[in-house]
């Protein structure tokens, strides 16, 4: 059994690591942020990303004739901010933006300072996006509350822009926040990213902390964006009947033995052996089981290649999420001469793999 997981956990091995990453980098979860300039989208970015400006403005691409992709982090990327710079153009036609956001999960945050009650340029835009019916999941923040000292004052821009978008898109979610404030101390930060938790699962994961962290969880939390790099990676192309099949394992190999390096580590036959070892008796085959059900399920006609896909792809993204947490546990144990027990190896994976599918599959409809 181990020899026949080392093949499909053997990053020397796999082929498919580029075309797949490369797959995963066009789909990444996106934010398409829509708004007048000025109206706060980089600041947004920032606290989202904890980037500085200077960085997010350096890291923009063009990506379409009126928008520029910004993708986070740069090296290993989590997730995409698509910024729309078209607005000021009487024939802006948002079809090409909707494009580049392609089937990946993704929402539309608009943009809207509160004391601005001219948006025009955002609506007509807002209107155009919305007659596709293809994008149906938005948030509206209101920027700079605090510039408006008057509370009454300020509900009611707020509750003025709020009707100018209902007007045109129906219903909408919204949040207030200023990312400056009073004597430089930031407002709504917390509830804004709690909204973007709502509307992009990613975000959710990015922000989760280890509760009561000691040594091994704050090494861990180093690695983090790292193991979400390869769990996305994996999400994205498990999601394509028969491309996952080769995908996921050489995803995971890679991922692996990226970890093991970190700690000092080489990923070979007898580690993998010791590893799932240490998982307990079974696990080896259960995730060989598990796998090639997931696989098996994609190829049914319609219902496997939707339901199926993107079931598989919530599996895909908890189970390596869950697989590299406790391939770190176990990595720092055995560097530091006191290794997990089987117990606890399980337990953690089990509650890692429990929490990661209910924030994959939480996102608002």
């Amino acid at each position: 059994m181990f020899k026949i997981i080392y093949e499909m956990l053997n990053p020397e091995k796999n082929s498919e690591l580029k075309p797949a990453f490369q797959y995963s980098s066009d789909n990444l979860p996106t934010l398409w942020l829509l708004g007048k300039t000025g109206a706060g989208k980089s600041s947004l970015i920032q606290s989202v990303t904890g980037l500085d400006g200077v960085e997010i403005g350096n890291g923009f691409r063009p990506c379409t004739p009126t928008a520029l992709r910004y993708v986070f982090p740069p090296e290993k990327p989590l997730m995409a901010f698509l910024d729309t710079r078209g607005l000021s153009e009487a024939d802006y036609d948002p079809l090409e933006d909707i494009r580049v956001c392609g089937s990946a999960s993704h929402a539309l945050i608009v943009v809207m300072r509160a004391e601005d009650p001219e948006q025009s340029e955002v609506l007509r835009a807002l209107a155009q996006i919305r007659s596709t019916g293809k994008i149906r999941d938005m948030l509206l923040v209101h920027t700079g509350i605090e510039l408006i000292e008057s509370i009454d004052e300020r509900q009611r821009c707020i509750r003025h822009n709020k009707n100018q978008v209902e007007g045109v898109w129906g219903l909408a979610d919204q949040v207030a926040v200023d990312f400056v404030g009073k004597d430089g101390r930031p407002a709504g930060i917390a509830d804004l990213i709690h909204k973007l938790q709502e509307h992009l699962p990613v975000i959710a994961a990015l922000f989760e902390e280890e509760m009561n962290a000691g040594v091994e969880e704050e090494n861990f939390l180093k690695l983090k964006k790292e193991v979400m790099w390869y769990a996305g990676a994996a999400a994205a192309t498990d999601v394509v009947p028969g491309l996952g099949l080769v995908s996921v394992p050489a995803i995971q190999s890679k991922m692996l033995h990226s970890l093991a390096r970190q700690y000092g580590l080489e990923w070979n036959r007898t580690l993998l052996r010791d590893f799932f070892g240490a998982m307990g008796a079974g696990f080896a085959l259960q995730y060989a089981a598990a796998f090639g059900r997931r696989q098996l399920v994609k190829l049914i006609p319609v219902y496997g290649q939707i339901i199926g896909g993107v079931s598989a792809g919530v599996t895909s993204y908890a189970f390596t999420y869950a697989l590299g947490r406790v391939a770190c546990m176990y990595f720092y144990g055995k560097n530091s001469g006191d290794p997990p027990s089987p117990e606890e190896m399980k337990e953690r994976f089990d509650r890692v793999f429990a929490r990661m599918t209910r924030v994959m599959h939480d996102k608002k409809d």
